[in-house]
Protein backbone atom coordinates (compact mmCIF):
# COMPACT_ATOMS: atom_id res chain seq x y z
CA UNK A 1 0.00 0.00 0.00
CA UNK A 2 1.31 3.51 -1.27
CA UNK A 3 0.50 6.72 1.45
CA UNK A 4 0.36 9.77 0.03
CA UNK A 5 0.51 12.65 2.18
CA UNK A 6 -1.61 16.15 1.81
CA UNK A 7 -0.45 18.63 4.01
CA UNK A 8 -2.90 21.73 3.91
CA UNK A 9 -3.34 24.82 5.75
CA UNK A 10 -7.25 25.55 5.64
CA UNK A 11 -7.67 28.63 7.49
CA UNK A 12 -11.10 29.44 5.81
CA UNK A 13 -14.05 27.50 5.27
CA UNK A 14 -12.76 28.04 0.93
CA UNK A 15 -9.34 26.40 1.33
CA UNK A 16 -11.04 23.79 3.63
CA UNK A 17 -13.47 23.16 0.75
CA UNK A 18 -10.24 22.83 -2.00
CA UNK A 19 -8.06 21.14 1.02
CA UNK A 20 -11.29 18.00 0.96
CA UNK A 21 -11.30 18.26 -2.82
CA UNK A 22 -7.63 17.11 -2.93
CA UNK A 23 -8.31 14.41 -0.71
CA UNK A 24 -11.22 13.59 -2.66
CA UNK A 25 -9.89 12.97 -5.87
CA UNK A 26 -7.08 10.78 -4.54
CA UNK A 27 -9.53 8.68 -2.86
CA UNK A 28 -11.68 8.04 -6.00
CA UNK A 29 -12.71 4.25 -5.95
CA UNK A 30 -10.41 3.62 -8.87
CA UNK A 31 -7.33 3.81 -6.75
CA UNK A 32 -6.49 0.22 -4.86
CA UNK A 33 -3.35 0.79 -3.35
CA UNK A 34 -3.27 4.12 -1.94
CA UNK A 35 -3.49 5.40 1.46
CA UNK A 36 -4.51 8.94 2.29
CA UNK A 37 -3.88 11.24 5.24
CA UNK A 38 -5.24 14.86 5.06
CA UNK A 39 -2.79 16.75 7.87
CA UNK A 40 -2.72 20.23 9.28
CA UNK A 41 0.99 21.89 8.76
CA UNK A 42 1.16 21.82 12.47
CA UNK A 43 0.19 18.22 13.02
CA UNK A 44 2.60 17.19 10.76
CA UNK A 45 5.74 15.49 12.03
CA UNK A 46 9.02 14.34 9.98
CA UNK A 47 8.40 10.26 10.54
CA UNK A 48 4.95 11.03 8.70
CA UNK A 49 6.65 13.01 5.83
CA UNK A 50 8.94 9.75 6.00
CA UNK A 51 6.93 7.16 5.58
CA UNK A 52 4.61 8.46 2.60
CA UNK A 53 5.25 7.97 -0.47
CA UNK A 54 4.64 11.30 -2.33
CA UNK A 55 2.71 14.36 -1.28
CA UNK A 56 0.83 17.09 -2.10
CA UNK A 57 1.29 20.95 -0.21
CA UNK A 58 -1.67 22.98 -0.33
CA UNK A 59 -0.65 26.54 1.28
CA UNK A 60 -2.44 29.62 1.49
CA UNK A 61 -0.14 33.45 -0.39
CA UNK A 62 0.45 35.05 2.75
CA UNK A 63 2.10 38.94 1.84
CA UNK A 64 3.12 37.11 -1.20
CA UNK A 65 4.64 34.31 0.76
CA UNK A 66 3.46 30.90 2.20
CA UNK A 67 1.60 30.42 4.90
CA UNK A 68 3.25 30.36 8.40
CA UNK A 69 1.89 27.10 9.20
CA UNK A 70 3.51 25.64 6.31
CA UNK A 71 6.99 27.47 6.89
CA UNK A 72 6.71 25.91 11.00
CA UNK A 73 6.27 22.47 8.98
CA UNK A 74 9.07 22.84 6.83
CA UNK A 75 11.38 24.71 9.94
CA UNK A 76 10.34 21.73 11.92
CA UNK A 77 10.87 18.29 9.13
CA UNK A 78 13.69 20.31 6.84
CA UNK A 79 17.28 19.12 8.70
CA UNK A 80 15.75 16.05 10.22
CA UNK A 81 14.54 14.96 6.50
CA UNK A 82 18.03 15.70 5.13
CA UNK A 83 19.64 13.04 7.85
CA UNK A 84 17.45 10.51 5.91
CA UNK A 85 18.51 10.77 3.05
CA UNK A 86 17.50 6.87 1.86
CA UNK A 87 13.76 8.01 3.09
CA UNK A 88 13.71 11.54 2.08
CA UNK A 89 15.36 11.92 -0.91
CA UNK A 90 13.50 12.60 -4.51
CA UNK A 91 9.93 12.34 -2.61
CA UNK A 92 7.58 13.11 -5.17
CA UNK A 93 5.01 16.29 -4.46
CA UNK A 94 2.70 18.57 -5.85
CA UNK A 95 1.93 22.29 -5.14
CA UNK A 96 -1.03 23.61 -4.51
CA UNK A 97 -0.87 27.88 -3.98
CA UNK A 98 -4.53 29.73 -3.13
CA UNK A 99 -3.40 33.17 -4.20
CA UNK A 100 -5.41 36.34 -3.50
CA UNK A 101 -2.49 37.88 -5.83
CA UNK A 102 -0.55 35.74 -8.46
CA UNK A 103 1.27 33.20 -6.15
CA UNK A 104 4.43 33.90 -7.78
CA UNK A 105 6.15 34.58 -4.50
CA UNK A 106 5.00 31.07 -3.35
CA UNK A 107 5.57 29.20 -5.42
CA UNK A 108 9.27 30.06 -5.70
CA UNK A 109 9.37 30.08 -2.17
CA UNK A 110 8.25 27.24 -1.35
CA UNK A 111 10.32 25.38 -4.54
CA UNK A 112 13.40 26.91 -3.12
CA UNK A 113 12.79 24.24 0.43
CA UNK A 114 11.79 21.70 -1.48
CA UNK A 115 14.78 22.12 -3.61
CA UNK A 116 16.83 22.17 -1.15
CA UNK A 117 15.21 19.08 0.15
CA UNK A 118 16.01 17.22 -2.91
CA UNK A 119 12.27 16.70 -3.53
CA UNK A 120 11.00 15.97 -6.96
CA UNK A 121 8.18 17.86 -8.47
CA UNK A 122 5.58 15.32 -10.28
CA UNK A 123 2.83 18.12 -11.62
CA UNK A 124 3.09 21.91 -12.19
CA UNK A 125 1.85 24.23 -9.35
CA UNK A 126 -1.56 24.64 -9.64
CA UNK A 127 -2.28 28.27 -8.86
CA UNK A 128 -5.84 29.08 -7.37
CA UNK A 129 -6.13 32.58 -7.47
CA UNK A 130 -8.28 35.73 -7.72
CA UNK A 131 -11.93 35.30 -6.06
CA UNK A 132 -12.87 31.79 -4.82
CA UNK A 133 -14.06 30.01 -8.23
CA UNK A 134 -16.09 26.83 -7.75
CA UNK A 135 -13.55 25.63 -10.87
CA UNK A 136 -10.86 25.80 -8.23
CA UNK A 137 -12.44 22.48 -6.51
CA UNK A 138 -12.59 20.53 -9.42
CA UNK A 139 -9.04 21.37 -9.86
CA UNK A 140 -7.51 20.12 -7.04
CA UNK A 141 -10.13 17.15 -7.13
CA UNK A 142 -8.00 16.16 -10.93
CA UNK A 143 -4.68 16.88 -8.93
CA UNK A 144 -5.93 14.78 -5.85
CA UNK A 145 -6.69 12.07 -8.43
CA UNK A 146 -3.47 12.25 -10.56
CA UNK A 147 -0.71 12.02 -7.98
CA UNK A 148 -2.70 8.79 -6.32
CA UNK A 149 -3.27 7.40 -9.42
CA UNK A 150 0.65 8.04 -10.13
CA UNK A 151 1.16 5.89 -7.01
CA UNK A 152 -1.69 3.53 -7.77
CA UNK A 153 0.07 2.61 -10.79
CA UNK A 154 3.67 2.87 -9.66
CA UNK A 155 4.67 6.12 -12.27
CA UNK A 156 6.26 7.94 -8.90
Amino acid sequence: MKKLLIIAHCPSPNTQRLADALQEGALDPDIDEVEVTLSSPFECETETVLECDALILFTTENFGYMSGALKDFFERVYYPCLEQERRNEAKPFALVVRAGLDGTGTDIAVHKITSGLKWREIHETLVCKGDFQDGFLEQCRTLGLTVAAGLDNQIF
